[in-house]
Formats: structure tokens, C-alpha cells, sequence
């Protein structure tokens, strides 16, 4: 079985770092970028099971990048499972984040277990 693969959109490469470590410690394979225009161009070229978006990022925030997800035309990238990473999620209701397309939410500081716990649940299949 081939490993599954995340694409994480963080601007902090100290968070960058830190989720590619734990999570390839899972055997996850990881890909980073840093706001939400290279998350676009990366799912151009490439598939993935689950990203994990920034909601606070340069050029495109994650808000505005996970509804231009839900609208690609290719079905199955625009499925993709998408899990929100922020720090001020009191600034933002689930509902926000359903209307936007996204799956769930992490709290930034960053639990690792439930990191790896969300990431399998949405890569199970």
C-alpha cells in the first residue's frame, strides 16, 4: 500500500517542520507550501488525501483557498478532505469553516497526537 499523501499549507516553517517530522514518523508522505496560491498549483499536478491548511497565510488565506478547492473542476480534487490549522479559531464558527468547505479544525499550539489522529481518520479509506 502506497503511503498516503498530505499537503500542508503553513507559512511557519517552524510548524512547517515540526507536522512533516511527526507526521512522516506516521508514514505519511509529505508535501509543504506556504499560502494558498501554491496549494492550487501544487493539486494541478499532483493528487493528495487530505490537506492541512493555514488559515493565516500570505497572498491566499486558507479561507479563501479552500473554497477555490471545493470549486475545481476535477471531482475528485475538489473532495479532498481539508483540515483548518489556526491559531484564532475563536475569530471563526464551524459553520465558517463548513461554509468554506473545510472538514474540520486543529487548534494551533499544535497537539501532535491529535494532529496524527485527525490525519488518519480523514486518510482511512
Amino acid at each position: 500500500m502506497s503511503n498516503k499523501k498530505v499537503l500542508v499549507a503553513e507559512d511557519s516553517s517552524v510548524i512547517q517542520n515540526l507536522t512533516k517530522r511527526i507526521l512522516q514518523f506516521q508514514n505519511f508522505e509529505i508535501t509543504s507550501v506556504r499560502d494558498g496560491e501554491q496549494v492550487l498549483d501544487k493539486l494541478k499536478d499532483e493528487d493528495f488525501d487530505i490537506i492541512l491548511m493555514d488559515i493565516n497565510m500570505p497572498v491566499m488565506d486558507g479561507m479563501v483557498c479552500s473554497e477555490k478547492v471545493r470549486a475545481l473542476e476535477d471531482s475528485e480534487k475538489s473532495q479532498i478532505p481539508i483540515v483548518a490549522i489556526t491559531g484564532n479559531a475563536k475569530n471563526y464558527s464551524m459553520e465558517d469553516f463548513h461554509n468554506v468547505g473545510i472538514n474540520d479544525f486543529l487548534q494551533k499550539p499544535l497537539n501532535f497526537d491529535e494532529l496524527v489522529e485527525i490525519v488518519k481518520k480523514y486518510t482511512a479509506k
